[in-house]
């Protein structure tokens, strides 16, 4: 077991290393949609606009999937950091 805990520091690394990527692609994403609303074009003067708001949920819908990765690494890392601790707490109580 002690082997596994000297491997903990770098296992701590990795998993604030995934969540800072998370939270730079949530930013991103966030920024992407900061002044968009839902809009409905009627008339084909504003083709420009409803152009620009498909270029932007296309940006929207290709960084998706690799936040949905990254949010299920850092909750897999999360769960097996905390149960590596309990494991460990468990044996020293035991």
């Amino acid at each position: 077991m002690s082997s596994i805990l000297s491997y903990m520091p770098v296992v701590w690394i990795v998993w604030a290393a995934i969540i800072t990527f998370l939270l730079v692609l949530l930013v991103y994403r966030s920024n992407l949609t900061r002044y968009e609303e839902d809009q409905i074009f009627l008339d084909e003067a504003a083709n420009h606009q409803k152009k620009e708001q498909e270029e932007l949920l296309a940006k929207v819908n290709k960084i998706q999937p690799l936040i949905r990765i990254v949010t299920g690494a850092t909750c897999v890392l999360t769960v097996c950091i905390l149960g590596v601790y309990v494991w460990d707490a468990l044996k020293h109580l035991m």
